[in-house]
């Protein structure tokens, strides 16, 4: 991660679902986790859940039915690029979820978006790594292979 990219984590088990109906409802998508209750505000619970996994994604709704334009939109983007196995939590669903990652990562909204442990951003800045590149070049340090760069390649091959 570049140096301009904040420190961040979050602490919560959370069910693996593939296919299921998880909490709050509605069907998840393969690899999309779903944020489980109690202590949700809690630094340390927040420092586990943005160290869980490699991608989480803290938004308004679902992935399958965000609830907000810019969720929607750091959701296509995560799309386009081909990751489906992230952890996805509705800060909807709970209130002190919501008010607690803001506070952990001294960022007034939602979406928030954690790469390996790190606070990136939201929306505008996974959309400006998206633009310029950088985006892909973070997958690449987590182990995973944009499928842009398929796309590119399939391009090139015509």
């Amino acid at each position: 991660m570049s140096g301009s990219l904040g420190r961040a984590a979050a602490t919560a088990a959370s069910a693996l679902l593939r296919w299921g109906r998880g909490a709050g409802g509605g069907l998840r998508g393969p690899g999309v986790r779903a944020a489980g209750s109690g202590g949700s505000g809690s630094s340390e619970h927040l420092d586990a859940l943005v160290k869980k996994d490699k991608v989480v994604v803290f938004l308004k709704g679902t992935p399958e039915q965000p609830q907000c334009g810019f969720s929607n939109a750091v959701v296509q983007i995560l799309r386009l690029h081909g990751v489906r196995d992230y952890a996805a939590y509705n800060v909807l669903d709970d209130p002190q979820l919501r008010q607690g990652i803001k506070d952990y990562s001294n960022w007034p909204t939602i979406p928030q978006v954690y790469l390996n442990g790190e606070f990136v951003g939201g929306c505008d800045i996974l959309l400006q790594m998206h633009q310029n590149g950088d985006l892909v070049e973070e997958l690449k340090k987590l182990g995973i292979r944009s499928a842009l760069l398929d796309d590119t390649k399939d391009q090139d091959s015509k």
